[in-house]
């Protein structure tokens, strides 16, 4: 007698639906084929146990599982309850009717119990696209996989829920979430605000005209000055997620295993931190069983690297090219993965080991060449690719303690939106641009046009600062898009002048 169940596998971040056939012949053997991993291959005894610990009977016959596609590795727990489910249907302990509308997924306890998964959101896009009635999940992940509309999503506690449901003993009501209205009513969440800063009046500009563009920003400032607490604000001020950027991001999350509880969807932008002390591959993604890093993890939102030379220059290397595709590729022997990373960079670092180079009231105490050793910590090629290099200078007694009006996150957030639809307006349905700092060679050519004393200007900058072609480039960005912060059709003098500004910290002028 042969059965057949349906679960899935995630392989990048998306599934692959994979169709369980188990059947029942001679013998007292239990087969398990398909390229299993050892993890699957664990199945046999947690499932054994489990049937004894719910009073149902294993087959003593021989019992072969195949898992197809064949030449697909398959890997982690997820398989236990379409296993499971599939040996009691061959035994004749569960109906077979409602197994072909369903998509089944879990880990099972010893005693039955189903335990979370990751990468839930995939597998149940992938269900919905093929056509399937429903998904039965662990409990625990039914609110992740609800956002899917269109899919009976049954979140089970139990194995022997799902025999009750199967054989019509039982009924379970599908879980519902409102994908609109829950999207709507994170969408304005902020945890932090820009009234909070004091002072700082030159970066809340700098940051206004990276968020515009989607441009990427160093701040290099003495130890408290308001580097960090300025980042972390700077997500707040991005345009809101699109419904398709919010799955985007929640499917990325829920591969890596970042969803917990009753968090169904990622509507705010994603603000990532990693330590100095990260390895490439956890930057980058990775590892035997390629899993998302955290470029990835900050896909539509801000990355953000304190204390940017005290990373290993290997990790920061493993960025350069991510952040001009905006993807990466893991690539191993046998097959390769893509991930998303079209991340906004926000790098921080002091001006030399001690933190005072250039401190208006404090002493460096660093010796001769120790400043430019410290920067020399980050490459040439990288900088090149960060478009706003700006100063931070201490916060002073009177700005902190005054009380003028400070405008908040979603007073500038307004000019920022403003600004991207004037961009989505001029690019239109250019494949993979969306802002400013997305722009090819040819769109520069078309959209940043300059007169001859913008050109001069340029001229005199790249002479004196000694910058590359590539910042030249991100120079006409940053201005193209200062312009349409002041909805402004072509790119004026002082547009070019604010743009150069922000790139004093170039390599050429750092350490004096």
């Amino acid at each position: 007698m042969l059965v057949k169940t349906y679960s899935s596998t995630v392989f990048g971040i998306d599934a692959t639906t994979i169709t369980i056939e188990v059947n029942l012949g001679m013998g007292v053997n239990f087969f398990l084929v398909g390229l299993p991993d050892n993890a699957v291959k664990e199945s046999q005894q947690r499932i054994k146990a489990a049937f004894k610990n719910n009073d149902l009977k294993f087959p003593g016959k021989e019992i072969t599982v195949n898992m197809a596609p064949a030449d697909i590795r398959k890997e982690g727990s997820v398989f236990d309850l379409p296993i499971a489910i599939g040996v009691l249907a061959v035994s004749e302990q569960v109906n077979t009717e409602k197994l072909a509308e369903y998509i089944l997924v879990g880990e099972m306890s010893l005693d039955g119990n189903l335990n979370p998964l990751k990468g839930i959101l995939p597998i149940a896009l992938q269900a919905k696209k093929e056509g399937f009635k429903g998904l039965i999940v662990p409990v625990a992940n039914a609110r992740e996989a609800a956002v899917v509309d269109g899919l009976d999503v049954l979140g089970v506690n139990n194995l022997m829920e799902v025999v009750r449901f199967l054989n019509g003993v039982d009924e379970i009501e599908p879980a519902k979430v409102n994908i609109v209205q829950e999207f709507q009513r994170m969408v304005d969440e902020l945890e932090v605000d820009f009234k909070d800063v004091k002072g700082q009046m030159n970066i809340k500009r700098a940051f206004e005209i990276a968020a515009a563009g989607g441009h990427n920003v160093i701040l290099i400032g003495p130890p408290g000055a308001g580097k960090s607490m300025l980042a972390k604000r700077l997500s707040t001020i991005l345009p809101p997620m699109s419904l398709e950027e919010a799955l985007e991001t929640t499917k990325i999350h829920s591969v890596a295993g970042k969803i917990r509880g009753e968090k169904g969807l990622i509507t705010q932008r994603p603000f990532r931190k990693p330590h100095h002390t990260i390895s490439d591959v956890a930057l980058v993604g990775g590892g035997s069983y390629p899993q998302p890093g955290e470029i990835s993890l900050a896909h539509n939102g801000v990355l953000f690297l304190d204390e940017l030379p005290e990373y290993k220059r290997t990790v920061l290397e493993v960025m350069r090219q991510p952040l001009e595709d905006r993807y990466v590729t893991i690539s191993r022997a046998k097959f390769s993965v893509d991930y998303p990373a079209g991340f906004m960079l926000v790098a921080a670092m002091n001006p030399c080991p001690c933190g005072y180079y250039n401190h208006p009231d404090k002493e460096c105490v660093c010796g001769p060449g120790v400043v430019q050793r410290y920067l020399n910590k980050i490459s040439g090629p990288l900088l090149d690719r960060i478009d706003l290099h700006v100063e931070v200078t201490p916060v002073s007694f009177d700005e902190l303690t005054n009380d003028i009006p400070i405008e908040g996150s979603r007073e500038i957030r307004k000019r920022v939106e403003a600004t991207r639809h004037l961009q989505q307006s001029r690019y239109g349905l250019r494949s993979g641009i969306h802002c400013n700092a997305q722009m090819s060679q040819n769109d520069l050519n078309e959209f940043c046009k300059i007169d001859e004393a913008g050109t001069q200007i340029l001229k005199v900058a790249m002479d004196r600062m000694g910058l590359s072609a590539r910042a030249y480039d991100r120079i006409l960005k940053v201005a193209r898009t200062i312009a349409d912060i002041e909805n402004q059709d072509s790119i004026l003098p002082n547009h070019l002048a604010e743009a150069i500004q922000f790139r004093s910290l170039d390599r050429e002028g750092w350490a004096g």
